[in-house]
């Protein structure tokens, strides 16, 4: 059997996607809708695809004699790495749906079973059980769960000066009563109030206190809420919490001491409780604190006692949000770890795009960057993608879960990611937080007990990981009227060309055919693009000796042609979506198709690409690279070269 296998390899370009799907999906909503992994596989070519599906518990695709470039034919460029086989197989033991890993390369991990026998008789723990169809299932079992009574409060509570909803009495009452059951210890471990969540929570309660104009400052109910229960606390809460409810021992009226004498536990803490001082009264640091923080307390690790408390870390981190950021406090969260893993290598391309999607995904509708991405590097344009596994506080669909649920690589350092960028079959790829900036990598569970983004859900999005030879451009998505300024600053302290926000669907970067409601017309509307480019002959420079073109428009997909039509409802279904996509790639016209479309093309025009001055000439070289099936060729290239390119 190996033998006859390896033979065949030789001899036929056998791929292997090791796509797991639980036949049935259930969405958020009552509705319950059907998968096949089959159907998915068939998307990308019918014709020459073979699903084998050897056991109705387990799902297994085989992917054969696709229409992916030989290996032959590659540009052979940075690749030394010895050809692998990438093909996964099971087969039934016995009658009792047991299955036995026949051939395992390329160290793919299956864990695709559909009932709780199942998991018994494979020895998975329930806990590690994991359906990868679905975005939810993607967050690590090895974070703690927050207690849902004070992070619904924290959702109400942690946020803006005119966003903040104060408690009623009865929610004050039950929170603060939760919180001094859970110093006590009277709360079980699942149900156990975080020190982050303490953290966070008592620094709102403080900023808003201090700082928040008079409709968003404690109500009479949280007034009374905390006079009752205050004194209870004070005697049970550790020093650091009691120091950020009341830095400076005057909100609460108990004249306590530890507040004003609190200067942290270490010298990790020290800069930290000195900086934070500043913050929970409402004011603001300089770009030079901030780095000295955070390089003070990354990477934060739970379990050593030596790190930071994670009470001081989310007070500092929500405190900052809350406040509203200034441009120098951004560009420090932004920079802060540039040289974390040294210079970042450069790729040797005509033009670079970085996409900064939000790295907590899509909840609702069809995320098409990942595709986009594909057809824009048919056409030299290539892209730069970034995020990581799971993120809250949506968790929604990204990037690094289609890809790993395709079966590619998504462990790539920024320095194989250059390389697969270089390749002229390919053109793009995707870099994980977690191989780029490990430090902020390291915050993701501390990030879900602060409920709300911090500063770092914006400065993420604006990196560049891998640089170029060439021009580069930055594209950033963005939800909250605000922040489209901030973040074209931070773009433009990058050093790029051109840059670009959008103010896509579910505030991702993907722009809609769908026609503007009429309740919709508060506030920033979806399509909204601002943006710069650079000039090659202009009057005037500005400070980095690149003139650049400011715009700002609102895209209504009708004027190009477009058919108004709904946006695919995905609802945090990773295979939903790569249905949607791959159907798209394959040239089936249809909503997913035209977005996808509109997003090349568009972008392609707004950042001033060659080629794409006439905006219907860059919607027709989108289309082109998708009914030609170059772009669907590219994404299978990604996904096999990115396993060449392993350690």
């Amino acid at each position: 059997m190996e033998g006859q296998s390896e033979s065949k390899t030789n001899h036929h370009n056998i791929f292997c996607a090791p796509l797991f799907l639980q036949d049935r999906i259930k969405d958020d909503g009552d509705r319950q809708t059907w998968r096949s992994a089959k159907e998915i596989v068939q998307l990308i070519d019918g014709s020459k695809t073979k699903a084998t599906i050897e056991d109705e518990g387990n799902l297994c695709l085989i992917l054969t004699q696709l229409p992916i470039s030989p290996i032959s034919t590659i540009n052979p460029r940075n690749f030394t790495q010895p050809k692998i086989q990438t093909s996964l197989h099971f087969s039934p033991k016995d009658n009792h749906h047991h299955h036995r890993l026949i051939r395992r390369k390329a160290r793919f991990t299956a864990k695709s079973v559909s009932d709780s026998a199942t998991i018994d008789q494979l020895g998975i723990p329930e806990s590690d059980f994991r359906n990868p169809a679905v975005s939810t299932s993607y967050r690590s079992s090895k974070f703690r769960k927050p207690n849902q009574t004070v992070l619904e409060a924290q959702a109400k509570v942690c946020t803006g000066p005119t966003q903040t909803r104060p408690l009623t009495e009865e929610q004050a009452f039950k929170v603060l009563d939760t919180i001094l059951r859970s110093a006590k210890g009277e709360l079980n471990d699942e149900e156990e109030v975080s020190k982050a969540q303490l953290g966070a929570f008592f620094a709102a309660m403080t900023i808003r206190a201090n700082a928040f104009p008079e409709a968003t400052q404690w109500s009479e109910g949280e007034m009374r809420a905390m006079n009752t229960y205050w004194p209870h606390l004070v005697r049970t809460l550790p020093p650091d919490i009691i120091f950020i409810a009341d830095p400076e021992g005057s909100i609460m009226g108990f004249g306590s001491s530890i507040g004003p004498q609190y200067v942290g536990n270490g010298t990790n803490e020290m800069r930290l409780v000195g900086a934070l001082r500043e913050v929970l009264a409402g004011g603001h640091l300089g770009y030079e604190e901030v780095q000295g923080v955070l390089k003070d307390v990354l990477p934060f690790k739970l379990e050593n006692k030596t790190s930071a408390s994670e009470s001081l870390l989310s007070a500092f981190l929500i405190g900052q949000r809350m406040n509203r950021e200034t441009d120098r406090e951004l560009k420090a969260y932004c920079l802060a770890f540039d040289d974390e893993l040294g210079p970042p290598p450069i790729a040797d391309v005509r033009s670079l795009t970085h996409y900064g999607e939000p790295y907590d995904g899509n909840t609702r509708y069809f995320r098409s960057t990942l595709f986009v991405a594909a057809v824009r590097s048919c056409y030299g344009e290539s892209c730069l993608l970034h995020g990581v596994e799971w993120m809250p506080p949506k968790g929604g669909v990204n990037e690094e879960q289609m890809l790993k649920f395709m079966g590619a690589n998504v462990q790539l350092s920024p320095l194989q990611a250059k390389k697969i960028i270089e390749d002229e079959e390919v053109g793009f790829a995707y870099v994980s937080q977690r191989e780029a900036l490990p430090s902020l990598y390291s915050l993701i569970g501390l990030r879900e007990h602060i409920k709300k983004r911090p500063p770092l859900a914006t400065s993420e999005k604006v990196q560049q990981f891998v640089r170029a030879r060439g021009r580069e451009s930055i594209v950033a998505g963005f939800y909250h009227e605000g922040y489209e300024e901030p973040l074209l600053m931070l773009m433009r302290r990058r050093g790029v060309r051109s840059g670009l926000v959008v103010k896509g669907e579910e505030g991702a970067l993907s722009m809609t055919t769908r026609l503007r409601s009429l309740s919709s017309s508060k506030g920033i509307p979806v399509n909204y693009c601002s943006g710069f480019r650079s000039l090659n002959v202009a009057p005037a420079y500005e400070a980095d000796g690149v003139s650049r073109e400011n715009f700002n428009l609102e895209v209504n997909a009708k004027d190009y042609g477009f058919e108004p039509t709904d946006t695919p409802r995905t609802d945090r279904s990773v295979s939903r979506n790569i249905e949607l996509g791959l159907a798209a790639l394959r040239g089936e016209k249809g909503p997913a198709y035209d977005r996808i479309v509109l997003n090349a093309g568009m972008v392609d025009h707004l950042l001033g690409c060659d080629g794409a001055q006439d905006i219907s000439s860059a919607l027709d070289r989108a289309r082109e690279a998708i009914d030609s099936g170059k772009a669907l060729t590219r994404l299978l290239n990604y996904i096999k070269i990115s396993h060449r390119l392993k350690l």
